[in-house]
């Protein structure tokens, strides 16, 4: 009983820890996202990210973030 009470305990915890992950991702592909629309750049150049960050999702995201955001 013991043990299949750890596994169970062990499974949620996982669970609980990759929703987290994916909560975070989803915030952090928001903000990148408003941050982009808000940003002051070339027309071109802002839509060519906001679609970036719409089909790569978090990867574009963190491309974003390391290739513009960081740079200021």
């Amino acid at each position: 009983m013991a043990a299949e009470a750890a596994v169970i305990l062990l499974v949620v915890l996982i669970w609980l820890l990759v929703m987290a992950l994916i909560v975070v991702s989803v915030v952090f592909w928001i903000w990148m996202i408003i941050d982009c629309a808000q940003r002051k750049m070339k027309d071109n150049d802002k839509v060519v990210w906001i679609l970036i960050l719409i089909f790569l999702g978090t990867i574009g995201a963190t491309i974003y973030y390391f290739v513009v955001k960081r740079k200021k």
